[in-house]
Order: structure tokens, then sequence, then C-alpha cells
């Protein structure tokens, strides 16, 4: 596949899809094969399919991920790999078995395997099969030559020589047993964290609040535990949550909400309620939707050290400590760059390295 041709098509994609974003005409007019109604359809599937894929959420999965799909971007992305003014020769069949926690969380995946010269194969969730594949018709649709590199299998993954494999830390070992053989990237579950110093403004505190709720926190960049000063009282933050108070009136995101209030009150622990988000006190990691954990710490050094030891378990670390080489910035947990590598893992050096 010539790279520079793979390009041109995901720029494409990239303005299709901020056509879509601020497109108010009517959808009926348009024909079924036009690139815009593909991509509303997949939306509007999507969201009913799936009462987690509001279609606020999912506007906002393509309204960053168009960001990236600039040639620009594309082009400077793929100088650390290869020029991009040739072909891949030896190309090989990359199995891919997507996640479907969040809309079109495994779209970096098809991007990576594509761009590199690589075939896709993909194994999609039953959460998110609708957004993908219209992203793949819209790209052979301005470039017939990608009809070859893109295959969707139903149900078993057939027919691939390396894997890219997403999942849980219980689906991970099963992904060892089927896939250790070939060529492989298997992820685990992972979480992002915030470290605070209590003398966040307003707007980055607002910033943090968009990355818990973001996709109702169910991405592994959602921040799901905080660390905060042992002289700081942890429901300062709640300042920062006013813009986010409609979350509660979603259906499921509420019965959570009461959920856990219920098990916490029963069982006397002792919880903090902004009204949309429990905190409490915890050591572990991953907490529940609607939920949210925090330690306290007494030394930045020291905190870091443990971070460091940690890293298996953290996708991401939101702060503004400069001790952190690696941090996101308030707000920016939702909104990684190409280079953004999940689990820290370099997908491209690996799908380079393949061909």
């Amino acid at each position: 596949m010539n790279t520079n041709k793979t390009i041109t098509a995901f720029t494409h994609l990239g303005s299709v899809i901020n056509d879509y974003l601020v497109f108010d005409d009517e959808f009926e007019k348009l024909e079924a094969k036009d690139d815009l109604m593909i991509l509303h359809k997949a939306v509007i599937e999507s969201s009913k399919a799936n009462p987690w894929f509001t279609i606020e959420n999912i506007r906002f999965s393509l309204r960053n991920i168009a960001s990236t799909l600039t040639e620009e971007k594309l082009q400077s992305f793929l100088l650390f790999y290869i020029t991009t003014d040739g072909n891949r020769n030896s190309p090989k069949k990359v199995g891919v078995v997507m996640a479907g926690n969040i809309p079109l969380v495994g779209f970096h995946d098809f991007l990576c395997v594509l761009l590199s010269g690589n075939q896709f194969v993909g194994k999609l969730s039953s959460d998110d099969n609708k957004l993908i594949p219209a992203f793949g018709e819209i790209l052979i649709n301005n470039e017939p030559s990608l009809d070859s590199g893109i295959r969707f299998c139903e149900n078993k993954l057939t027919s691939f020589e390396a894997i890219i494999a997403t999942g849980s830390n219980n689906t991970s070992r099963y992904f060892e047993y089927y896939f250790g053989k070939y060529p492989h990237i298997i992820r685990k579950s992972r979480n992002g964290v915030a470290v605070l110093n209590g003398n966040e403004t307003d707007e980055e505190l607002a910033g943090l609040a968009d990355d818990i709720f973001s996709y109702f926190g169910l991405g592994c960049r959602n921040v799901s535990k905080i660390f905060i000063p042992e002289n700081v009282e942890p429901d300062f933050i709640m300042k920062g949550f006013r813009e986010n108070i409609t979350i509660i009136y979603h259906n499921k995101y509420n019965n959570n909400y009461d959920y856990y209030k219920s098990i916490y009150l029963i069982n006397s622990i002792k919880f903090f309620d902004f009204g949309t988000l429990l905190l409490t006190e915890e050591t572990a990691f991953s907490s529940p939707i609607s939920v949210i954990y925090f330690e306290r710490y007494n030394d930045l050094a020291a905190l870091k050290k443990y971070l460091d030891n940690q890293m298996e378990r953290i996708q991401c670390i939101v702060t503004n400590e400069r001790v952190f080489d690696d941090r996101v910035a308030f707000g920016k947990s939702q909104m990684p760059e190409l280079y953004d590598f999940a689990d820290g893992i370099d997908t491209m050096a690996f799908l380079m390295a393949l061909v």
C-alpha cells in the first residue's frame, strides 16, 4: 500500500468528520452512499445500540479524532518511522481485537495498521461495531486500493499473522494463551490518575471534572483515582464540577450513583457526595462508575516513586506538577495525540517491524 495514498484517504476522513460535526441540513436529502450519510447512520445506530454511547460522547470522540487527521500531523507522525513516498512490499495481516468501552476506542490501532502498510483484520466489540466499519467504507470510497487492506471478522478472528488485543486483566490471560505464538501486543486494564496540590485553579478543576466525567468515566484514560496532600480537604475539587450536573440525568449512570451511595451508607463507609459523584478514600486505582477514589500523600517525591512503580496500572497522570515528565494537562486526558500510545507501547514501531 502506498503511504501517501493512505495519508490522503485519512485526511479525507478527517474532513468528512469535520463536515459532519457542523452539518445542519437534512440528512434525508443525502444519498445512502454519501460519506456524510454513512457516518450519520453509524452514529445513530451506535447510540441506539449502546446506552453509554450518547450522541454527545460519540461527537466528542469524532472531534478528537478529526483533530489528528490532518496531512501535517500524519506526515509528522510517520516521519519517525518511514519515508512517506514508498510502498510497503511485504504487508502482514494484523488481527486487532478491539475493546468497546468508549466510542471508537480502537481507532488508533486501525489507523496505525493501515499507515504502517499492513492489512487490518478487525474483531469488533459488540458494544462498538458500527463506527469503525463506517470509517472503513469512507476510506475505501476515497481510496479503492484500501479495500484489500481492511477486513472485519463477524465471529472468530481468522487468517492473521500478528495480533493487537485490548481487554481486561482477565481476558489478557486468554489472549496470551491463544495469541502468544504470534507477534503481539496485549493490553490489560489501566486507569488515569490525578495528582493534586490543592492550589489548582478553577479552570484546572473544571478540566479535572472533564477528565473524570467524559464518556461517563468508562475510558482507560479517564481519571479514576486522585492523590491529595494530607493538609487539604478533598472536597475542594467540587467547585470545578458545576458544568457536569446533567450527567446524573443519564439513567444508567444515575443507577450506579444510587447503588454505590446505598452501599456506602449501609456499610458506614465515609464518602463525600457531590450530587453527581461519590468520593471515597481507597488505595485501589480502578473505581466504579460514579465513584472516584482518593488517597492522601505528604511527600511528592515519594509519591512519584510510588507511581513510577505502579505504571503497569496507570494509563496517564493528570497534574501540573513538573516532576512528572509525561504529565497530561487538566482536561486533556481524553484528547490524546497520535503519539500517545496505549499502555506506553509504541504500536507503530511494532507494526513497522513486521514488514
